[in-house]
């Protein structure tokens, strides 16, 4: 009795063991991790105040750019001066999802009125708003003061300063700048021109067959 208890525990013994490295076996190897993973594409609008254009740039590359209109009093982020600010912005809140084109916004919500291009005596917002939030102390007053990326019906004036504050746009070119860009995209409006010409392909092979600048509806 007294050799069997020792040779029993050393059976058991050598059992756990080999049960232990055929799991070890068979268990999956750590998967390794995955070599040039997609990075999210980075989007961010650019506005120009002395082109008097805006810009949709992806990973660097300008994919649009847009004829606007910025503020017929200059730039600054005062309270009560009515000038579109300079800086670095964040996109803060997209109002208009599904309206129709010309759609008089009104304290953001639709008021139920329709207006077209160029409508006589009439210069509310339309179509989209895009709300802005300053992210530095040069515009940090630009979401109470309510500075907007949005769609106007006074189209005539787009190309130069007409606004009272606010970046204005085609509504045609607001809805689609609307559907491109997520809460929290970059918005920089500088005082200089945007960078380089559209490099999208289809843009640039535009390009090579016409003269002018490379861009859509200016």
């Amino acid at each position: 009795m007294l050799l069997i208890r020792p040779l029993l525990s050393a059976a058991l013994l050598l059992g756990a063991t080999s049960t232990a490295l055929m799991a070890a076996e068979e268990a999956p190897a750590p998967s390794a991790p995955v070599a040039n993973a997609a990075q999210p594409s980075r989007t961010e609008i650019i506005v120009s105040v002395a082109e008097q254009k805006l810009a949709l740039v992806r990973d660097g590359e300008v994919l649009r750019k847009y004829p606007i209109s910025t503020s017929r009093f200059g730039i600054g982020d005062s309270y009560g001066s009515y000038r579109t600010p300079l800086g670095h912005l964040k996109v803060d809140q997209k109002i208009g999802d599904g309206l129709p084109a010309g759609a008089v916004i009104k304290h953001r919500s639709f008021t139920g009125e329709v207006l077209k291009p160029n409508a006589p005596g009439r210069d509310p917002i339309v179509s989209r708003i895009l709300w802005l939030n300053g992210q530095e102390a040069t515009n940090a007053n630009a979401h109470a003061r309510g500075v907007y990326i949005h769609g106007t019906p006074d189209e005539k004036h787009l190309g130069r300063p007409a606004s009272y504050g606010c970046i204005r746009m085609r509504s045609s070119d607001v809805i689609e700048l609307y559907a491109g860009v997520p809460v929290g995209t970059d918005v920089s409006i500088i005082p200089g021109k945007l960078p380089g010409a559209a490099t999208h392909p289809l843009l640039a092979l535009f390009a090579s067959v016409t003269s002018g600048e490379p861009h859509t509806r200016l």
